[in-house]
């Protein structure tokens, strides 16, 4: 199968198409220049230079595609349409990955016991109204195989092109800077996470499986607190001036307050992979 991928050489897109690869897909993957061109080439990866705003460009290689992966962002409504547009009436499989923080709520370190079953409306805060916008636009497409991916917290090293995520290495650069590990409240909010391996593997089984009737999919393999995750070196943000610089060191990926748990009501729904466990890269 030929695969357009987007954001090739970025953490998810780039574990993505190495798993495709290694299945024996044959992956183009979209990058913004050519010094990443010459980084996933080296994988296998077919480098297309250019940029989500590139319509024509989106367009054609969706036509081209036996599928497309949208890996590059999840609130980039443009490439969005322009992607749909070019598999319109194909039948095609069509991957767009959003985030469980569709979910989320602003639970400013404390815990909850709402669970999120698969049938749950979902109501997103504010910030992310527009992102679930998006996933139904995706879901409502006509004459294509849409999937909707919803990761939790990935955590892992990279599989593919030497990538980071933008979640947990941010994270970790302020614990080092500060000398500590923040959370807000009591930190006793819970955070669903997955590893990367089992991101790449899920989206590498829904390509082949993509049925008719779109789906979202939730990836997890386990549940932590902040509290837990900053061990010994956390430290409750109670001082004003203190969540200010919080929200200043975790931008563009403040998830501190949030709380997800989500459960899901059926084995077909359920992705937990074999990475259960695995350590999050330093």
């Amino acid at each position: 199968m030929r695969v357009f991928v987007t954001g090739a050489n970025g953490f998810i897109g780039s574990a993505v198409a190495s798993a495709l690869i290694a299945d024996g897909h044959k992956v183009r993957g979209l990058v913004r220049d050519k010094v990443r061109a010459d980084t996933v080439a080296p994988q296998g990866i077919e480098p297309v230079v250019g940029s989500l705003d590139d319509a024509a460009l989106l367009q054609a290689e969706a036509r081209a595609a036996d599928a497309v992966v949208n890996a590059a962002s999840s609130d980039h409504r443009g490439a969005v349409e322009v992607l749909i547009a070019g598999l319109a009436g194909s039948g095609k499989p069509f991957l767009h990955t959003s985030g469980s923080s569709i979910v989320a709520d602003l639970a400013m370190g404390e815990p909850s016991d709402r669970i999120f079953h698969e049938g749950t409306p979902i109501e997103p805060q504010a910030e992310k109204a527009a992102r679930v916008a998006i996933d139904r636009l995706v879901l409502n497409a006509p004459g294509i195989r849409c999937v909707v991916l919803c990761n939790s917290m990935i955590y892992g090293n990279a599989l593919g092109p030497p990538a980071r995520s933008v979640q947990i290495p941010a994270l970790v650069a302020q614990a080092k800077a500060s000398g500590i590990a923040r959370y807000i409240g009591r930190g006793l909010n819970r955070w669903s996470n997955v590893h990367i391996a089992d991101v790449a593997a899920l989206y590498a089984l829904v390509l082949t499986r993509a049925r008719s009737q779109p789906r979202v999919v939730r990836t997890e393999s386990l549940r932590t607190n902040r509290h837990d995750t900053g061990s010994t070196t956390a430290r409750s943000v109670d001082e004003l001036a203190l969540i200010r610089d919080t929200i200043r060191h975790y931008a563009p990926v403040l998830i501190a307050p949030l709380s997800i748990q989500i459960r899901r009501a059926g084995v077909q729904k359920k992705f937990v992979g074999p990475h259960l466990g695995r350590k999050a890269a330093k």
